[in-house]
C-alpha cells in the first residue's frame, strides 16, 4: 500500500476494498478453555484485517491487481507495519496516519471445530475516518467490496460506485434480519453474500427465503454461505448448490473472506457462475485446514473445485426440484420440459477442446 505522498506504479486495480484496517493476531488451539483457566496455543499468525483487506491480499496472491480504501492508522509502529505489509503484498492505496488514536488491534482465537472467537477495537472515531478517505481508486475498477458492519460510512463509497457503474459486492452476513440495515444497504449492492442460522445447518427453504429477499431489492446475485455445508447461489432462475468437502479444520479465521475472494476471482476472470462458486467453496475449505491467511496455489484449489458435488435446482409450487432428477422423470411430467430448458441454459457442457480463460497478470 503506497504511503502518503508517493505514487503507485502498479496497474489500475480490478478489485477495490473499502473498510477497516487493523493488524490481527490469530491464535490456533484445540478448544477454548473454561472461564478463568488457560489453553495451549499451537500457532500464532499475524495478518492484516478486516475482510476487505484480507480479500485484497488474497487476490494479490492470485495475481489480481487490488487496492484498499481504509481507515486511518495510528502513527505508531503497528500502523506503519500494517502499511508496510499491504505494500509488500502489492495492494495499492494511500496509507493515512493519525496521532489522535493508536492503531486498533484484533485478536482471533480459532479452535479445531472451526469456530472463531474474536476481540476487536472499533470506535466511531476510527470508522469516521472512512468519511474523509479518497474514493479515487474506484474509478476504473471492476468491483467494489464493502462490509455492513462498517455502518453508514460505506454508503458514500457504494453511491460513488453506482455513479461510475462499478458493481458492488456487499457482505451482509446476518444483518438482513435488521430491516433498517437491510433497506439502507441491500438496494445499493449488485452481489450480496449473506447467511442465516437455519442456512448454516443446510435448510434449503431458509436459504432460498433469504436469497429471494435479497433479489427483490435489485441485487443481481445472492450468495448464501453455509459453513461446512457449502453454498447456495441464486441468480434469476438459476439456483446452484455447491457442497463443501470434508476437511479437518485447524483455523476458521478468515474463511468467509476467503470464500468472497474465491468468488470475486472467478467473477473478475469472467468464469461461469458454477465455476466461480466451486472455486470459492474449495478455496474456503482449504483455508481452514491450516493457520494463517497464506493461500493455496490456484492449481490445488481448482483441482478440489472440480470434484465438488453440485446440484442445479428450480423452485416451483413452493418446492425445490433438482434439475438432474427431473430429467429422469417420464416425459409427460409437466416439470420435465421446463427442467430440460433450464438444463440446456445453465448446466455447463464439457468443451471438446480446452477453453483459454482470462487470468490477470501483473
Amino acid at each position: 500500500m503506497a504511503r502518503s505522498g508517493t505514487r503507485s506504479k502498479s496497474v489500475r486495480p480490478a478489485y477495490v476494498g473499502f473498510g477497516m484496517l487493523t493488524p490481527v493476531f490469530i491464535m490456533a488451539l484445540d478448544k477454548l478453555p473454561k472461564h478463568n483457566t488457560g489453553a495451549v496455543v499451537h500457532e500464532v499468525s499475524e495478518f492484516v484485517y478486516d475482510d476487505a483487506a484480507i480479500i485484497a491480499c488474497l487476490l494479490r496472491q492470485w495475481n489480481i491487481p487490488t487496492a484498499m480504501i481504509g481507515t486511518s492508522l495510528g502513527d505508531d509502529l503497528l500502523g506503519h507495519e500494517v502499511a508496510r505489509k499491504l505494500s509488500a503484498w502489492g495492494v495499492q492505496g494511500k496509507a493515512r496516519f493519525t496521532r489522535k488514536y493508536r492503531t486498533p488491534i484484533e485478536v482471533n482465537v480459532s479452535d479445531r471445530k472451526g469456530a472463531r472467537t474474536y476481540f476487536w477495537q472499533r470506535s466511531p472515531e476510527i470508522l469516521g475516518t472512512l468519511d474523509s478517505a479518497s474514493l479515487s481508486p474506484i474509478t476504473g475498477a471492476r468491483l467494489l467490496y464493502v462490509d455492513w458492519y462498517d455502518g453508514d460510512h460505506i454508503i458514500r463509497a457504494m453511491d460513488r460506485a453506482r455513479q461510475l457503474k462499478v458493481p458492488v459486492f456487499l457482505n451482509l452476513e446476518h444483518a438482513h434480519k435488521d430491516q433498517e440495515i437491510f433497506r439502507k444497504f441491500a438496494g445499493r449492492a449488485t452481489i450480496c453474500q449473506a447467511v442465516t442460522d437455519a442456512a448454516q445447518i443446510g435448510r434449503k427453504r431458509a436459504m432460498l427465503s433469504v436469497a429471494r429477499k435479497l433479489l427483490k431489492t435489485g441485487i443481481k446475485t445472492a450468495l448464501i454461505t453455509m459453513a461446512k455445508h457449502g453454498c447456495l447461489v441464486v441468480q434469476d432462475d438459476l439456483i446452484i448448490r455447491v457442497y463443501a468437502p470434508r476437511v479437518k479444520a485447524v483455523d476458521g479465521s478468515g474463511a468467509g473472506a476467503t470464500f468472497s475472494a474465491g468468488y470475486i476471482y472467478g467473477y473478475l476472470n469472467d468464469w461461469s457462475m458454477e465455476e466461480s462458486v466451486r472455486f470459492a467453496v474449495a478455496a474456503a475449505s482449504l483455508k481452514v485446514t491450516r493457520s494463517g491467511l497464506k493461500m493455496f496455489p490456484l492449481r490445488d484449489i481448482r483441482q478440489l473445485a472440480s470434484r465438488l458435488r453440485v446440484e442445479h435446482m428450480i423452485y416451483r409450487n413452493n418446492q425445490f426440484f433438482v434439475i438432474e432428477k427431473l430429467l429422469s422423470l417420464p416425459a409427460n411430467n409437466p416439470l420435465v420440459r421446463e427442467a430440460r430448458k433450464l438444463a440446456d441454459t445453465f448446466i455447463p457442457k464439457r468443451p471438446k477442446q480446452p477453453i483459454k480463460r482470462r487470468i490477470f497478470k501483473v
